[in-house]
């Protein structure tokens, strides 16, 4: 049997470690760093200060929101 596919913004998460070289605990922490700033906002400041593409910056952001919110 073979594993479960990840699904979610979990699926993006072995990409944006390889491509962009740092743990999803750091992008987490570095996200969390810069509440209460929205979800576009938090996007952009990953767009634009880290390199970041836009599926894997959202894919950071929707999942850190949901588990600082939940």
């Amino acid at each position: 049997m073979s594993e479960p596919k990840i699904k979610g913004p979990a699926s993006y998460f072995p990409s944006i470690e390889k491509t962009y070289g740092r743990p999803i605990a750091e992008w987490k922490a570095l996200i969390r760093a810069a509440l209460p700033a929205k979800h576009m906002e938090l996007v952009a400041m990953l767009k634009t200060e880290h390199g970041m593409g836009h599926g894997h910056a959202n894919a950071l952001v929707a999942l850190t929101l949901a588990e600082t919110d939940g």
